[in-house]
């Protein structure tokens, strides 16, 4: 795997500007549907805000989040970059585990809004749009500052 050493710095590239992109839909999305929540079914607004976020979630964050997983899974694989007896690594990957399942929560949901469901709160929706937040909190203090 020493190949991959002198593709450090385009491999963590990028990661990173694949990880923005998948950020940004997963701020985004949980806003997305607090403002769908509350338009009524069949509105002219509720079926813009449909396409609004099948395309966010088919067009951006989907190939977005599988760009973050292949870039990162190199990261892990080139020589040097983890230090596998360190600790912080195993909390990171739990982080993006979570985030990863969020994804998939929203895109489960997104199927519901499409077929006029209105699963959840707009509270519940607001408290959803946190999540990342956090996550990404945690993933960038192990990333940089690896306290253990």
């Amino acid at each position: 795997m020493d190949w991959l050493v002198p593709l450090y710095p385009w491999t963590k590239s990028l990661h990173l500007i694949s990880v923005f992109a998948w950020m940004a839909g997963l701020f985004y999305l949980p806003r997305l549907y607090v403002y769908h929540m509350q338009e009524p079914v069949g509105s002219a607004t509720s079926e813009t805000f449909k396409v609004m976020e099948r395309r966010l979630l088919r067009a951006i964050m989907g190939p977005a989040m599988h760009a973050a997983w292949l870039f990162g899974l190199i990261l892990v694989f080139t020589p040097g970059v983890v230090s596998w007896t360190a600790g912080w690594w195993h909390l990171k990957f739990t982080a993006v585990i979570l985030m990863t399942a969020m994804h998939w929560y929203l895109a489960i949901t997104q199927k519901k809004f499409a077929a006029d469901g209105r699963p959840g709160t707009e509270r519940h929706w607001r408290a959803m749009n946190e999540v990342p937040t956090v996550l990404l909190i945690v993933i960038v203090v192990m990333v940089i500052a690896k306290p253990f």
